[in-house]
């Protein structure tokens, strides 16, 4: 065999070898990938480090949020000696106080991607090389830590088990009475044309008195997602749950802003959750963009409040509430917005910490026309959306 053959050979291996590494860290790579990018390399070389790079990048990656996975993957595995170092640091037992960790998660991804035994390596032993034996009777099970993880926090084995979790969420929104009347045996009203037809029928020697009540149906829920910089990894949790959300029951309608305003309903009502965030990828050209939260809520305003907040709708907003553009326009529309439906609830990454105050001006702009205001974080805190959605009255304002 030629040195060129051979060559040839180590680099498709260690393409190959690469391609694994994306998909432990959760950028799915498939087979077909692999060869169009080895193909695409006949054509390219890799005489430049540079074109080597953006080859790989543009047949690995399809999505924007995934492109921070590959940079920092490529740099480990192809000899970047400072990246490695960092990686390496990230395997050993730290305790974090109050850092950074939106800093150092994707690294943790990558690290048990490339190191997946490295756990493996550590034997549980004590000072005399004994089994240590822990008595796990009173610990919090595993479900339920992964319940009160923060989504930014976690590693990629524990991202991929929340989503399935978060598939089998549902909210438990309240039916309400509406003025449509539908047949019921036992209804307050009596239907005076069924009741005579019912007597034709039984030659009106006997008449039957049907009755009939007030239909009860859930109301519309609206969903608007923040999908700027600042929010994006938690945007694509939300988006799982939104699924879910969509796939469980009718007059369910989502719109993600950045920038601009998108309207991803149908979408989402995509039975695979795959397919349904591919085609959201698509049609969102603003994602982890800037922040217009004002003018999205205008155009939300405009275009569709009309239409779909009749019924008594409720309305989520999910967001952080740092608007790049404020000015008085953002609490104009907020109050309209709060006017048109009738339960306005904000769900906000932020409140996850205890010492939160609504310092920034978007959020005071958009705090006193909220009916409540609740941390999303981690998916013990979705749950409790559904217990404010359940609720039937609607809170104080804030003041």
């Amino acid at each position: 065999m030629s040195a060129a053959a051979a060559g040839v050979g180590r680099l498709a291996e260690n393409v190959m070898h690469f391609a694994r590494v994306l998909r432990g860290a959760g950028v799915p790579v498939g087979p077909d990938r692999v060869i169009d990018a080895l193909k695409a390399l006949e054509v390219v070389g890799v005489a430049r480090r540079d074109d080597f790079y953006w080859t790989l990048a543009a047949l690995f990656l399809d999505r924007r949020e995934q492109f921070e996975l590959f940079d920092q993957a490529f740099h480990i595995f192809w000899r970047d000696p400072r990246m490695l170092e960092r990686v390496m640091a990230l395997m050993l037992p730290k305790v974090y106080g109050r850092g950074r960790p939106e800093e150092s998660e994707p690294f943790r991804r990558v690290a048990e991607a490339l190191l997946p035994r490295a756990k493996e390596r550590r034997p549980d032993t004590g000072a005399e090389g004994q089994e240590v034996v822990l008595d796990a009777a009173f610990t919090v099970s595993e479900r339920e830590v992964l319940q009160r993880a923060d989504f930014e926090s976690m590693s990629g084995a524990e991202l991929a088990q929340a989503k399935r979790m978060i598939a089998q969420l549902r909210l438990p929104i309240p039916e309400l009475r509406t003025r449509r009347l539908t047949p019921h045996v036992h209804g307050p009203l009596v239907d005076m044309r069924a009741t005579l037809r019912a007597s034709l029928r039984a030659g009106a020697d006997v008449i039957p008195l049907k009755r009939r009540a007030h239909a009860r149906r859930h109301p519309p829920l609206i969903v608007l997602c923040d999908i700027s910089g600042s929010m994006s990894r938690y945007s694509r949790m939300f988006l799982h749950f939104l699924h879910a959300v969509t796939n469980d029951r009718d007059r369910v309608y989502t719109f993600v802003f950045g920038t601009r305003l998108t309207n991803i309903t149908r979408h989402l009502r995509h039975r695979d959750v795959d397919l349904a965030l591919n085609g959201v990828a698509q049609a969102v050209a603003d994602w982890s963009g800037g922040t217009r939260i004002g003018a999205s809520l205008r155009e939300f305003n405009l275009r569709w409040s009309r239409r779909l907040l009749g019924q008594n709708a409720v309305v989520l907003v999910i967001s952080d509430g740092l608007d790049r553009e404020l000015g008085d326009d953002l609490g104009a529309q907020m109050e309209r917005l709060h006017r048109s439906c009738r339960k306005l609830i904000w769900l906000n990454p932020l409140l996850r910490y205890e010492g939160f105050e609504p310092r920034p001006a978007g959020v005071r702009a958009m705090l006193p026309h909220v009916d409540a205001f609740l941390p999303a974080h981690n998916i013990a805190t979705l749950l409790d959306v559904g217990a404010a959605l359940a609720a039937t009255e609607r809170r104080p304002r804030w003041t």
